[in-house]
Order: C-alpha cells, then sequence, then structure tokens
C-alpha cells in the first residue's frame, strides 16, 4: 500500500526524514531506493515523482514527493498516530522549525554534507556556517528545556521536527560538531534509535561514492 523511494542511505539527508518517521512511528511501507547521480537514475526516478528528485511517497493511486510535504500527507493517512505535539502552541512551533530546517540552513548543507561513513573533525568553520550551528543547538536546547520530564525528544514524544533534525545530528557527528549538554544529550537520544543504527550500517555497507560528498580532515 505505501511505498517510500529513496536515495543513497550513505548521502541523501532528504530521504531520512519520512523514513525514520513511517519506522519510528511502526507504519509499514515498501522501500525502493536508486542510486543518486547514476547513469539512468534520474530516467528511473521519474518513473515515481515528476520531480525526478527523492524522496518520493506512493500510496494507492496518490503519489507525493519532498520530504515535509510526505511527512504531512502521512499525517493526514494515519490521524491516529502522534505526529505533532498536542498542545496547540508547542506543534506551532514544532511546524515553525521543521520548516525553517527545510528552507534554510544552507551553510550546514553546503559544508557539512552527509555522510555516514565520514568520522573526522570539522575545522574551517565559517561564520555562516557558524551561525547555523548556533541556531540548530538554540532550537534544539529550547525544545529540551521547554520539555524536560515529557520525554528524551525534542517535544517529549518522537515528532514531525525530530525526523526534520535527524540528519543534522548524523551531520554534527560525523564531523564532530562541538554542541553543548543539552543539545549533546539530545544528539546520543537520536543516535541510540535502532531506526536510525540501521539506516547508518547500511549506508556505510553501500558501495557508490559521490566525491561531493567526501571531505578530507
Amino acid at each position: 500500500m505505501n511505498q517510500l523511494i529513496i536515495g543513497n542511505k550513505n548521502y541523501s539527508s532528504w530521504s531520512l526524514r519520512p523514513w525514520l518517521l513511517l519506522r519510528e512511528l511502526d507504519i509499514p511501507f515498501s522501500e525502493v531506493k536508486i542510486p543518486l547521480y547514476a547513469e539512468g537514475s534520474k530516467e528511473e526516478l521519474l518513473q515515481y515523482s515528476p520531480s525526478g528528485k527523492v524522496p518520493a511517497f506512493c500510496h494507492e493511486s496518490v503519489t507525493v514527493w519532498d520530504s515535509l510535504a510526505i511527512c504531512e500527507f502521512v499525517v493526514d493517512l494515519y490521524p491516529e498516530k502522534n505526529y505533532w505535539p498536542l498542545q496547540l502552541k508547542d506543534k506551532a512551533y514544532a511546524r515553525s522549525i521543521s520548516n525553517e530546517m527545510h528552507s534554510g540552513f544552507f551553510a550546514i548543507r553546503n559544508s557539512l554534507p552527509m555522510n555516514c561513513r565520514k568520522k573526522m573533525v570539522f575545522k574551517n568553520i565559517s561564520e555562516s556556517l557558524k551561525s547555523d550551528i548556533d541556531r540548530v543547538c538554540e532550537i534544539w536546547r529550547i525544545c529540551r528545556e521547554k520539555h524536560p520530564e515529557s520525554g528524551p525528544f525534542l517535544f517529549g514524544d518522537f515528532s514531525i521536527a525530530d525526523a526534520m533534525y535527524a540528519p543534522i545530528v548524523l551531520r554534527f557527528n560525523s564531523y564532530g560538531i562541538p554542541v553543548g549538554d543539552t543539545e549533546n544529550d539530545y544528539m546520543n537520544t537520536i543516535l541510540s534509535l535502532s531506526s536510525l543504527k540501521e539506516w547508518v550500517a547500511e549506508g556505510i555497507a553501500e558501495k557508490e561514492f559521490l566525491a561531493d560528498c567526501e571531505l578530507e580532515a
């Protein structure tokens, strides 16, 4: 019934977001992986998504593309699941930070490409990158300080907001980005998820190599 089309697990941060949400909320789906930037991959992707990009989500005759759009569509399919915080004020904040991630943080995206295999200390931190890192840490810190007793995620229970920020956790972990104690505890919460561990292990095992995503120490 549900089919999720993704790219390389080692590199595709946008694919990870809906995949992690579906897994954490125990929603059944089949997975189709199409290696990015390989010969014929664009044509294959266009069979599933009019954008020719990943991820895409197919449910019966409906196709949805774009990570956040997929997450919101899944909310419509399974309204009984806890995708957003229950309180209206928290839900508004969760939506705001999720959309902020969706449309911003270009310095992080450009300077720290997602790479599950990578383990290094990135030292060439520009002012724009530092600004992005500081803002992410501020978001995590504010969320956790507001919800210290309700659970270990940004709003207590796992939500779309956590799925949206999971690739940033992987990036910070890969490149040794220093964060505060509260942010580090949150990162450890995400990194300890069995579903994320599975994604990372399968990403590391992939054979594809994208030079643009391979930074040197």
